[in-house]
């Protein structure tokens, strides 16, 4: 039998994983809201200073870079017309203080007739907890097109493996 103290240890290292799964899905979650709302700056803060953003065609390094993106034209089209990025549920691996995470999401356009699902994409996130919190270090996206890359990125953050 294992001592109270023993006992006490493997519930407060079982609730720290929980609580750092819990942050890091709601760090994912808010991503959508914030980029469809237009708020460039908290949308870099959602990654570390130096952190990348890596989605077909687009290759952001920094937080300058995400906030230009969000104010870009095209994706200020975006949110005029009406838009989504909805964020499904996020499969995260927490290693100390590193994660990874497994997720997809969907660009929905509002359009005369209604919305449609202009993208699906696959997501590898790579997570690092620092003093102000987990952050995202690199997001790796893909769009859901058949492209071997997509399953691969999905396989490799399921297992909390890096790419």
């Amino acid at each position: 039998m294992t001592s109270s103290d023993d006992r006490i240890s493997a519930v407060e290292a079982e609730l720290r994983i929980l609580r750092d799964e819990r942050e890091i899905t709601r760090l994912v979650a808010s991503y959508g809201p914030l980029v469809d709302s237009g708020d460039a700056d908290a949308v870099a803060a959602l990654w570390t200073s130096d952190g990348v953003y890596d989605v077909d065609g687009l290759f952001m390094q920094g937080r300058d870079d995400i906030v230009a993106m969000v104010r870009s034209r095209a994706h200020q089209d975006f949110i005029a017309r009406g838009c989504a990025h909805f964020q499904g549920p996020v499969h995260v691996t927490v290693n100390a203080d590193e994660a990874t995470a497994a997720g997809y999401s969907l660009l929905i356009l509002s359009q005369d007739s209604g919305f449609r699902v202009h993208r699906a994409t696959a997501h590898h996130w790579r997570f690092v907890r620092t003093g102000a919190g987990w952050k995202a270090s690199r997001r790796t996206s893909r769009a859901l097109d058949g492209n071997s890359v997509a399953h691969a990125l999905l396989n490799a953050a399921v297992r909390g493996l890096d790419i």
